[in-house]
């Protein structure tokens, strides 16, 4: 009979040609009631909808060759950072009243290297393996740091102490089932105190392509993105932790680098292969960093007075709106 070209396909041993798939202009895929159908042809669907975008990228690439010099500059691409809200507490390097506060601050006897660093790293009350590992491997990465495991011993007796020691910041790392999932840092003796959730931490073993154990040379530490006075206040707590000079001749950098107000901790090592490559292995631990509130004063969860506390119902109205 009337045999069309999917049945001589048929007659040659060949499996049929598959149709393209019309679907009415008004169709949606989520009408199919069978779950295993819908599930294929949404895939079908998603493939279709990439095969284009990449024709069509093609295109454009050939159209900007053809026109060679006078092709239009790229467009750049939106991102929730660069249609980030404008925050009027965004600090302008050369404002004469942040430089007084700087001058003044807590802060200010390190930044005039009056005090020397030396930290205590503490943790939640009898911490489990993972968090006592996290703390010796953080001291490895801090010059001058010190692990104490507390025993039923609360803050508050364990700050006048430190103070008393010469100590100018205190670490607590907080577990929960196992996990170390919060850090408060205090700066003494006179604050103020961040606590910040912790999330992502990853040991040393844990890292693929992990470099050596790091030396005890004092690294180089880079804060990125610390923009607003908030940012600016906790940069500064970070630089704090650390030596002033650091020893160039170890190669270590520590970054904090704050995105959409995660702050993202690595310890890297670094080596110039040559005047344009570098090449960066990842000591490790990494973990990151969210602030929940900052404090003035040292640690005091009953009397403390909150400089600033996130409200999540209050303050994330806008996904483009940043606080550090």
């Amino acid at each position: 009979g009337g045999g069309g070209p999917v049945d001589s396909a048929a007659e040659d041993g060949r499996p049929p040609a598959p149709e393209r798939v019309l679907f009415p202009p008004t169709f949606s895929v989520s009408e199919i009631k069978n779950k295993q159908r819908r599930h294929f042809m949404f895939l079908r669907w998603k493939q279709q909808q990439r095969k284009e975008k990449l024709a069509a990228k093609k295109k454009r690439r050939k159209e900007r060759e053809a026109l060679g010099d006078k092709a239009p500059p790229k467009a750049i691409p939106k991102t929730i950072e660069n249609q980030r809200v404008y925050d009027e507490t965004t600090v302008d390097p050369n404002d004469e009243e942040v430089a007084f506060d700087e001058a003044t601050d807590e802060f200010a006897p390190y930044f005039n290297r009056q005090t020397v660093p030396k930290i205590l790293i503490t943790t939640s009350d009898r911490p489990r393996g993972r968090t006592v590992r996290f703390c010796e491997q953080l001291s490895t990465v801090i010059p001058n740091s010190h692990v104490y495991y507390r025993r039923g011993l609360a803050l508050k007796r364990i700050i006048p102490q430190c103070i008393a020691r010469d100590f100018t910041d205190l670490i607590v790392i907080n577990e929960d089932r196992k996990i170390p999932n919060g850090l408060v840092l205090s700066h003494l003796p006179d604050g103020p105190t961040a606590h910040f959730r912790m999330s992502s931490v990853r040991l040393r073993k844990e890292i693929k392509r992990k470099g050596k154990e790091p030396t005890e040379h004092v690294p180089e530490v880079i804060l990125n993105n610390f923009t607003t006075r908030l940012g600016h206040s906790v940069g500064r707590m970070f630089a704090s932790l650390f030596p002033h000079d650091p020893q160039f001749i170890g190669r270590q950098v520590a970054t904090f680098h704050n995105q959409r107000d995660y702050i993202f901790f690595r310890f890297h090592r670094y080596i110039f292969k040559s005047e344009k490559k570098v090449g960066i292995q990842e000591l490790g631990p990494r973990f990151t960093l969210k602030l929940r509130s900052l404090q003035k004063g040292t640690f005091d969860s009953k009397f403390g007075e909150y400089e600033w506390i996130h409200k999540r119902r209050e303050m994330d109205t806008s996904r483009r709106k940043f606080h550090l």
